[in-house]
């Protein structure tokens, strides 16, 4: 039975990458301080006699036992709610946190798996974005300790790479949406969909015109599992390259929710991108990896967990 160590295994990602795993006949120990994440979305996985859950926070030094075959690092403040309520939480986390895990892989001689992000290619003047661009992100901004702890993530992954040999992935994960999003955490599918099911007005930044690419966390959970099986280091973009404005969005989950209130329009954040939208091509190339859930159909089933779950 292959061994994995999961940080951040009780976010709303992580928790959903520990299911994966263990249905694929992996063990499990998820390693979580808990600062963002929640007990509640290891459910499932606790269920499992694979599975083992550890509170610790990764930026010290990690109480694990035995060896692994793979470390996969998701320890982060996610939303911007979160990262900038715990700015220096969230540097550490990319900085000291990822060597952490690093040298629990080097130590092994496991595969190291980081999940980056999007935000790399801060507000791109390059559409839709492909692996290769460098991106446009403004490094003190007030998105910026998330944006710079991913990057400097990404650097220290390959230096461990190239100088310790250390079999190595990077995923560059877009907008993912679906069950186990923390109600509040500032990112539009959980906020419009609370506000709908409330039936409350509907806040859009600027215009709604800004555009994102939503991706069902299911597919975006097999993408993950085939690049970590896979021999591709990456960087690969894993997101849906279907765009949607932001105001469509929220006509969308209005309708989806039978909200009657209207659609407000607020102040934009500083440094809000205008367009996000991934190239899949090297995940379609080398992963044979698309995402196959339509968005109509991806939030009729967050909508649907939502109203049982967030009482």
């Amino acid at each position: 039975m292959p061994r994995a160590l999961i940080t951040g295994g009780a976010g709303f990602l992580g928790s959903h990458l520990c299911d994966r795993l263990l249905r694929e006949g992996w063990e499990v120990l998820c390693l979580d301080s808990l600062l963002t994440g929640d007990g509640v979305n290891l459910s499932q996985a606790r269920e499992h006699p694979a599975f083992r859950f550890i509170q610790a926070d990764v930026t010290h030094e990690l109480p694990v036992e035995g060896s692994v075959d793979a470390v996969l690092h998701l320890a982060s403040p996610a939303s911007p709610v979160a990262y900038q309520r715990h700015p220096i939480e969230t540097l550490r986390v990319g900085a000291v946190g990822t060597e952490r895990a690093l040298e629990i892989a080097e130590r092994d001689g496991g595969t190291f798996l980081l999940t980056s992000t999007s935000e790399v290619y801060g507000d791109p003047k390059v559409h839709p974005q492909p692996e290769g661009y460098w991106g446009n992100v403004n490094p003190i901004g007030p998105r910026s300790m998330y944006d710079e702890a991913k990057r400097f993530a990404e650097a220290l992954t390959m230096a461990y790479h190239r100088s310790h040999g250390l079999p190595v992935r990077i995923a560059r994960i877009f907008n993912t949406y679906g069950p186990r999003m923390r109600r509040g955490d500032g990112r539009a599918v959980p906020a419009f969909i609370e506000q709908g099911l409330r039936g409350d007005p509907i806040t859009v930044h600027g215009t709604g015109a800004q555009t994102r690419s939503l991706c069902h966390v299911d597919d975006l959970i097999e993408g993950l599992w085939r690049l970590l099986v896979s021999d591709t280091s990456g960087p690969v973009n894993l997101g849906n390259p279907e765009e949607v404005s932001v105001l469509q969005l929220a006509n969308t989950i209005r309708s989806l929710t039978g909200d009657r209130s209207e659609i407000v329009l607020v102040d934009r954040p500083v440094d809000d991108p205008e367009l996000r939208c991934p190239d899949i091509s090297l995940a379609r190339g080398a992963l044979g990896w698309q995402p196959d859930i339509s968005l109509a159909e991806g939030l009729e089933r967050t909508i649907d967990w939502a109203r049982r779950t967030w009482r």
